[in-house]
């Protein structure tokens, strides 16, 4: 245990450092186009969507079908049902908690809050899912390589980070506050690792069925939350080919590092 969380936490800690190291992005250019920050997006949704199925949830179901004395049809029952739960708990997160995106609008039960704080909790719902996606992943390394998963999200963080930023600026941030809150999103990272590690703890058993829910925590983040916001610029080509660049990157990733 104690060697699981402290690698699960260090990765988490690393993987965090991406968001910081997108916002201070903001210093390098005066200006970002929202073309190229979405084009870097679909990149990383790519990764992301690759990483979810690759390194989560066919290894998650691979272990449950060689290893469950159930019939096939009780197991798939089991998979989806673990699946359908990591969904599920991100788009209560996402109903209930109020937060806004640049293009879809607010979301969440209307409360009285600074937009610069509902942007700031739109980054912060995607980042709690891809913290315990991590801490399952390390509790799980007997089943996969966790280091690809860890890659993905690190991958995905510069971007996002580098969003954050530009879209607090455009708000009146400074270019020093925008980076700074761009950084903080990622706190919540090491300590959703934290509670995906725990969680596991339970019983080894549970560690592959939190591997798919985790897998469905992190698709719900990139169909429901990147996708949109995206592919809501009409440049569908260019999203395509980031989307597909993603993809394929982390599919030979996951070959060479498994």
């Amino acid at each position: 245990m104690d060697n699981v969380l402290v690698l699960g936490l260090l990765a988490s800690v690393y993987v965090s450092l991406f968001s910081v190291l997108g916002g201070c992005l903001i210093f390098l250019k005066k200006s970002y186009s929202k073309e190229n920050i979405n084009f870097l997006l679909n990149i990383s949704a790519g990764v992301m969507l690759a990483s979810s199925f690759l390194t989560l949830l066919v290894p998650g179901m691979e272990n449950i079908i060689h290893s469950e004395n159930n019939c096939i049809f009780i197991n798939g029952l089991y998979i989806v049902l673990s699946l359908v739960l990591g969904i599920v708990f991100v788009w209560a997160l996402h109903f209930v908690l109020p937060h806004e995106h640049e293009t879809t609008g607010k979301h969440g039960l209307n409360m009285d809050l600074r937009r610069s704080w509902l942007f700031i909790i739109a980054i912060a719902i995607h980042k709690l899912p891809e913290g315990l996606a991590v801490g399952v992943a390390y509790a799980g390394e007997q089943i996969f390589n966790p280091d690809v998963l860890a890659i993905s999200i690190a991958v995905h963080n510069i971007p996002e980070g580098l969003m954050v930023a530009v879209t607090l600026i455009a708000i009146n941030f400074t270019r020093l506050k925008a980076a700074l809150f761009a950084s903080l999103t990622a706190l919540l990272q090491p300590v959703g690792a934290l509670i995906g590690i725990y969680a596991t703890e339970l019983s080894v058993a549970i560690v592959p069925y939190a591997m798919i829910w985790a897998s469905g925590a992190m698709l719900f983040v990139v169909i429901n939350e990147i996708l949109p916001e995206t592919f809501a610029n009409n440049r569908s080509d260019k999203n395509s080919l980031g989307l597909f660049l993603g993809l394929l990157f982390m599919t030979y990733m996951s070959i060479v590092l498994h």
